[in-house]
Formats: structure tokens, C-alpha cells, sequence
């Protein structure tokens, strides 16, 4: 058991807290039993080191059992040297290391997709994590992130995300006008949230949710640039029916990844 919670080992991992250590070594932190479940199911591929303490590895046999089906050795630690890894105050009893997995923008536009979220210039990891768990929920193909925006890896993202980014391509460190370029290509309409924008019920009831679309979601202070929005097809507000000052990014985000998903399943 690792119990020493200033030992070399344990100091390399709690670094992957900061960008620079990420980008350094290609590996970001995993903490918590949801998380490292999502991890183990569906990319067990991807998890270089799993660490946990004995008490949460047997309240959670299930999590255990995915550990050993995915060939991936668990070791202990004690909780002293779990909370010296974690980037949370009171971690789950879970940490592992993982490589860092993102896809091409090309890819993304090559598979023929038929709901993408763009996120530029979103700062808030919350905020990110969360439109990457909305676009999971609402059975999007993929999420791009341009280089504006918050890191993918950075650790409150990835449990904002629960998960969610084992579950669909996500794109980083792109450029809009070149992510726009290839939608066009693709045959995708492009809509960006914008709050001087048309009703969204606008175009619900013009029955233009249902085609292939790009959602492009920017800043939580500035939105996007009259230069972004010039790019785009149509522009449009999810509408405020109470006395509500405004609505959270990550909220709007949702409820327009899911007009697009209903009106696509109709």
C-alpha cells in the first residue's frame, strides 16, 4: 500500500492537477468511482494507473469486478495519500491516470454527423463539463473545443462531465472559422446561441431543427463576436418566461442540444 503521501510517486500524479504537467505528459487526472466506472467500461484502453482505498474498493465490488475484466491491477493507497493525489478537498476514494484521447475535427466531419456542439471561448470548466454531458444526454456525435476555450483535461471539467467524455468524440484546440468551413462541407447547418438572437421556437416551428446542425455556444460573458455570428445560418435565444435575469450557459446549451435531438427523432 502507498501510504506515504509526499513519496515522488504520489507528487507525480497530484500534478496532473496543472495544464503544464498535462500537456507535458500527455496524461490527465480521473477522480471518483463514477468517473473511473465510465473509464473501465467503455475505454479501459486508455487508464494508465487506477489507485484506491481499501474501503471504497469493497463498496464498490462492482467497480472492482470492471478492474479486473479490463485487466487494469488496482493499488491501494490510504486515504491520506488519495486526498495528496486528488485535485478535490474530499475525494471518492478513487484516482486513476489516463491517457489523453482526442479526436480530429476531420474525423468528426468525416463520420457524417447529424448534431454537433461547438464550444468557443468557454472559460468556465463547469460550464464545458456540463454541455459535454448535455451533448452525451442528447445523443450528439461529438463535441469540438476550440483553442479559446477551457482545457478538456483539466480535472473540473472532467467531473463536470461525469464520465460523458468516454462516451463521445471530442475535438480540441480548434479553429472556428475552420470548424465552420468543414460543417458547411458536411452538409450541416450552422446555429449559434446568441441572446440577440431569434426566438428558438422561431425555428422550431419552421421545422429547421430536424436537419443536421452545428450548435456553436461562446463566451459566458461576451457570447460570441459579430464576426462569429456573421458565419453562421441563423442565430437564435432560448426565451426567458419568468423574471429571470439571464440563463446559465450551460442550461441554454442543454435545452438547445435537445430541441435539435427531438426534432431529429420526430
Amino acid at each position: 500500500m502507498l501510504d506515504n503521501p509526499r513519496s515522488p510517486r504520489v507528487r507525480s500524479v497530484a500534478k496532473l492537477a496543472k495544464r503544464d504537467a498535462r500537456l507535458e505528459s500527455g496524461l490527465f487526472l480521473l477522480e471518483g468511482p463514477q468517473a473511473v466506472s465510465e473509464a473501465l467500461t467503455f475505454r479501459p484502453e486508455l487508464v494508465v494507473e487506477l489507485f484506491a482505498t481499501p474501503t471504497a474498493l469493497d463498496r464498490y465490488a462492482d467497480l472492482a469486478q470492471k478492474a479486473v475484466d479490463a485487466q487494469v491491477e488496482v493499488e491501494f493507497v490510504s486515504e491520506e495519500v488519495l486526498e495528496a493525489m486528488a485535485d478535490t478537498v474530499t475525494p471518492q476514494g478513487f484516482v486513476a491516470v489516463c491517457h489523453q484521447f482526442p479526436t480530429s475535427v476531420k474525423k468528426i466531419f468525416n463520420a457524417e454527423p447529424k448534431l454537433v456542439a461547438i464550444l468557443e471561448e468557454v472559460r468556465d470548466p463547469g460550464n464545458a463539463g456540463t454541455i459535454i454531458r448535455a451533448a452525451d444526454a442528447a445523443g450528439a456525435d461529438a463535441v469540438i473545443l476550440t483553442g479559446r476555450s477551457v482545457d478538456l483535461y483539466n480535472p473540473k471539467v472532467i467531473r463536470s462531465s461525469t464520465g460523458s467524455i468516454f462516451h463521445l468524440p471530442v475535438a480540441i484546440a480548434a479553429d472556428l472559422s475552420d470548424v465552420l468551413d468543414r460543417a458547411k462541407a458536411a452538409g450541416l447547418q450552422l446555429f449559434a446561441a446568441d441572446i440577440k438572437g431569434s426566438d428558438l421556437l422561431t425555428a422550431r416551428n419552421e421545422g429547421l431543427l430536424a436537419k443536421p446542425t452545428v450548435w456553436v455556444f461562446g463566451n459566458e460573458a461576451r457570447g460570441l463576436t459579430d464576426e462569429d455570428l456573421a458565419r453562421v445560418d441563423r442565430s437564435v435565444s432560448v426565451p426567458i418566461y419568468g423574471e429571470a435575469e439571464s440563463m446559465n450557459l450551460a442550461t441554454a446549451a442543454s435545452v438547445c442540444l435537445y430541441e435539435s435531438a427531438f426534432a431529429q427523432r420526430a
